[in-house]
């Protein structure tokens, strides 16, 4: 075995090539791909791919469990460090301890929502979003902060079901840098 983290779950069995692709900076996507199918649950994920599809909207309940999904494969962190070297090299500005609070954060603050608020964001105001903002405490800048990501994810799902997969990438072009 091979001690991959700090944590119990961080132990991997050994594989001699895998460990010298890692060193290597040729990443592991054998190891992504095992987390992804631990951590996802092919289920949740055709039901939402249904409902976009379907026409239905994309809502803080299904950003909420994307998340959660994400924290199950490992985090942000763990993440990056299965990548190939140049796509390391693209989020290399961006802090993976900080994204991944911020990703906890953000989970924090779609808990303090009501569930009428989790299905239809649009009732969100300002005083909504102080209260969602002491319950989950945080500032109401970070709520707006969340939201606003929120927001360009919901337009991205709207782009996956009208137009497909061109349309998405190149609505996330803009979104990363380096690309």
């Amino acid at each position: 075995f091979a001690g991959v983290a700090e944590k119990l779950d961080g132990l991997e069995a050994f594989d001699p090539q895998r460990m010298a692709d890692r060193i290597l900076g040729m990443g592991d996507i054998l190891a992504l791909v095992e987390e992804a199918r631990k951590g996802v649950d092919v289920a949740a994920a055709q039901d939402l791919a249904q409902k976009i599809k379907g026409g239905g909207k994309f809502d803080l309940n299904d950003f909420k469990s994307q998340i959660s999904q994400m924290k199950k494969m490992g985090g942000m962190a763990s993440l990056m460090d299965k990548l190939p070297a140049q796509f390391q090299q693209a989020a290399a500005g961006a802090n993976m301890g900080m994204a991944d609070q911020q990703v906890r954060r953000m989970e924090g603050i779609i808990n303090s929502m009501t569930p009428a608020e989790r299905s239809k964001p649009e009732l969100i105001k300002a005083s909504r979003k102080r209260r969602i903002a002491t319950g989950a405490g945080v500032q109401v800048q970070e709520v707006n902060r969340m939201l606003a990501q929120f927001d360009q994810m919901q337009s991205m799902m709207k782009k996956l079901k009208g137009g497909g997969m061109m349309k998405l990438m190149r609505g996330m072009k803009g979104m990363m840098p380096g690309m």
